[in-house]
């Protein structure tokens, strides 16, 4: 994939800038191709998901698998440890395969299950903020992969980002993450950790150029 993309850029370096952690040792179908980006809306993150789509597409072209990009985007631990009612209720809405509206809509039912209604309506607009704010943020990865038009599908987490990436890859069996880092010594990278179910792409340097 890396080699494509080298030879469309003109490039032969960014094999050394992208690959952050090499793949693990395992077995790879030939069928299909899961590609997974860590999304968070920030311009570095559109990179990735950019990279993540061209790499879909061209893979698609060039061989028979099926090609599946999948978008992740985690609401930080700090925020679920404030209020753990709320998001041990939300948590069970983890991957979305519709509209992003719906998120919302979702989240204010959990909001006024029975046991929660005592709550009041300002606390209920800080505790929808973040939520809404995640569902803004899935809405723009699907609205980026319609021009895609391949098998899209995008996730909702609660908790450790690292953990989150960690337990979404193992799931959908992931070829590749990508991730809108630069370095190895990047914080997120850092905490995927070295032992990673599968390789960890970064964008390379020349996107400036």
């Amino acid at each position: 994939m890396l080699v494509r993309l080298q030879s469309t850029l003109g490039r032969n370096d960014l094999t050394e800038q992208m690959l952050l952690i090499p793949e693990p040792n395992k077995a790879l179908s030939a069928e299909s191709v899961n590609l997974i980006v860590a999304y968070d809306a920030s311009p570095n993150s559109h990179a990735a998901l950019d990279i993540a789509f061209w790499i879909a597409h061209q893979t698609r072209l060039a061989t028979n698998a099926q090609v599946t990009v999948q978008a992740v985007y985690v609401v930080e631990e700090d925020y679920k440890h404030q209020y753990p009612d709320i998001f041990h209720s939300a948590k069970h809405l983890p991957t979305l395969e519709c509209p992003a509206s719906n998120l919302s809509k979702a989240v204010t039912s959990v909001l006024t299950q029975p046991k929660l209604n005592a709550i009041t309506p300002q606390l209920q607009d800080k505790l929808l903020a973040p939520l809404q704010e995640a569902d803004k943020i899935i809405w723009q990865a699907r609205s980026l992969a319609e021009e895609w038009q391949g098998a899209f599908k995008s996730h909702l987490r609660f908790g450790d980002v690292g953990a989150e990436l960690r337990k979404v890859v193992e799931l959908e069996a992931a070829d590749i993450l990508f991730v809108g880092c630069r370095s190895v010594n990047h914080p997120l990278v850092k905490t995927l950790g070295t032992n990673f179910p599968s390789a960890v792409l970064g964008i390379p340097n020349c996107i400036d150029e």
